[in-house]
């Protein structure tokens, strides 16, 4: 699996959509979208376009319009939005969950190259499902302010937010060892 140029955009735009709410911001132009991450504003505006028939994202019209998360972080898991945009993970067809294609091996259950292949398939599916646009915009937004740089899309009379260290509840089943990755390590038992 190799994320596309469309599905990198579509997931940095989701993740400042995601930034924009935690910081009180309704709504965001495609501009402002196009210009915090130098991406072509044509092509995002499709990518935007993708995302709101697919119900991840809402848009309003006019002067004032532009693009906001259509339902919360925490229910847009990030393998969601890599499917709808790049298609299966799997790196080759007879072991895709969604989109099968038999390949030309003789026999496909002792294929020792399937069953890689499948296990790949699963690491990167377990990866990207587990992980939800909250949880990446908790990371993002948490070292953004530990390095002292300011939010995007903030009112300029907000205050800056405050991090405090708490215990949140992380699921055991999906979350079994402190070093199962980077977003993981910086989750930690920190909220913003």
């Amino acid at each position: 699996m190799k994320l596309s140029k469309r599905g990198e955009y579509a997931l940095r735009s989701l993740i400042n959509l995601g930034i924009a709410a935690k910081v009180g911001r309704k709504i965001v132009r495609v501009s402002e979208l196009a210009k915090a991450e130098d991406i072509p504003v044509k092509f995002l505006e499709q990518v935007m376009q993708q995302l709101r028939e697919a119900g991840y994202v809402a848009s309003e019209r006019g002067k004032h319009g532009g693009y906001r998360l259509a339902k919360p972080a925490a229910k847009i898991a990030i393998g969601q939005i890599v499917r709808l945009i790049d298609g299966p993970l799997a790196p080759i067809g007879c072991v895709s969950q969604t989109a099968y294609e038999p390949c030309n091996c003789p026999d496909e259950a002792h294929c020792g190259l399937r069953m890689l292949m499948l296990d790949v398939r699963n690491a990167i599916a377990a990866i990207l499902d587990r992980y939800s646009l909250a949880d990446v915009v908790e990371v993002t937004t948490r070292k953004m302010i530990s390095s002292g740089r300011p939010l995007p899309f903030s009112l300029p009379t907000e205050g800056a937010i405050n991090l405090r260290k708490t215990k949140t509840k992380r699921n055991s089943a999906t979350h079994t060892s402190p070093t199962e990755g980077v977003i993981h390590q910086l989750l930690g038992d920190y909220s913003i």
